[in-house]
Order: C-alpha cells, then structure tokens, then sequence
C-alpha cells in the first residue's frame, strides 16, 4: 500500500508506551537499523499508509514492531517540525499508552536490532528524530493526567495491592506520598473495590487485594 502523502508532506505515528517496573518507570523502545540512525534507539512508530486511519496505524505499527497488541492508545500531540526526520517533511501524530509490564512477550522484525523497555531517567541521551522531545512530553502529560483520571488502571493488573497502586501512582510522579491519607482518598472515591482475597505474601506479609471499579477512561480528581 502507498504512504500518505500530501503535497511531498507524509504523516507518520509514533507510540509512546509506559509502564512501571520496580519502582521505575519504563519506556517501550526499539533499535533501529537504517542510516543516519543506525544503532540509535526510536520510539516505535512509521509512516501510515493509504486507507488507514491514525488510530489503526498507531496499532498496527505497535504490533509490528514490538508485538504489543490490544492496548488503550490516544492521541498525545502533533509534532511538525520540518527538521525532525532527515528523510523529508514529515509530520508525527504522537500516541502514548500505559501497559502492565508484566507477560509481555516482546519481539520485532528484521527491520530493527532490537526492542526493550528502559528506564525514563536513564534512556540514551540522543534518540533517533525528535523522539527525546515526544518521551519528555509524554511524561509530562502522563504526571498531569494520572492526577485527574483513573488512567493509573492501565498499568496495574486485573488485581493488587493498594501498596502497588501506590507505588504507580509515586512512580510516575516522581515523588512519595503519605500512605495514610493517600489510602483514605482512593477509597473515598470509590475507585478501587476490594476482592475478597490476599496476596500470597513473597517476601512481605499477606495483603488484600482490590480491583478497579472501572477499567475504562473516566475523569477523576485523585489530587
């Protein structure tokens, strides 16, 4: 199929994918294999071709080159600098998405070296394109929304603690909250729901597990 183009102006999509590991917060990147970025690491993205919407190219795209696959994606911003990709005038639809880290069997194709999640605060300094430019953003916006959306259900599993939940909610923050009162906040706002069970304890004590009232976008005022 043929790329979009549109008076020598082509559009391209390119995913910004979070999730939380070890108190990090990781991104989603792929190496690439073609000049001048050869060996550089990119956020996973390309060209939209002839017939697709953003949204489907945003996806296949993601699939493709990570095989991550039925995630929630939305749009983040439009980057159009005509500087941004050395290949010509090309204008970027950013999406972002957060995902639980755990299960995800990541593979690529041939077109790329590799693909692997790293910690925001120690990816490389230079990322291919403007793609160091679309990860600050990204996170930026990321620390705003979570504040006022349940959008934290997307990183967590089906069940956990409300010690996890916490650590998600620091983690993307960046900064610790007080247990008490952020406990005493969630569930006043009737966003979390107890299952009934405990965790099975690992290295710390058995603890309730709880679930999302709703695991679609809604506006909620967490802080």
């Amino acid at each position: 199929m043929n790329n979009i183009v549109m008076n020598n102006v082509r559009v391209a999509v390119d995913n910004c994918i979070f999730a939380v590991r070890d108190g990090r917060l990781e991104v989603l990147l792929i190496q690439m294999k073609k000049e001048p970025f050869d060996f550089a690491w990119a956020l996973p993205g390309g060209l939209i071709e002839a017939g697709e919407t953003l949204d489907g190219a945003a996806a296949r795209i993601l699939e493709q080159q990570t095989g991550v696959r039925d995630v929630y994606l939305e749009q983040l911003y439009t980057f159009d600098d005509r500087s941004r990709d050395p290949d010509g005038r090309v204008i970027s639809v950013a999406y972002v998405s957060l995902i639980p880290w755990e299960g995800r069997d990541l593979k690529t194709t041939d077109k790329y070296r590799a693909v692997q999640f790293w910690d925001c605060d120690r990816v490389p300094s230079k990322l291919a394109y403007d793609h160091r430019e679309i990860l600050d953003y990204a996170r930026n916006r990321l620390a705003a929304k979570i504040q006022y959306t349940n959008c934290v259900w997307s990183l967590l599993p089906e069940r956990f603690t409300l010690s996890e939940l916490q650590n998600a909610y620091e983690t993307v923050l960046n900064r610790n909250l007080d247990k008490r009162n952020f406990r005493k906040k969630v569930l006043s706002l009737h966003l979390v729901k107890p299952c009934g069970e405990k965790s099975s304890g690992g290295r710390h004590r058995p603890a309730m597990l709880y679930s999302f009232e709703s695991r679609e976008p809604e506006l909620v005022e967490v802080f």
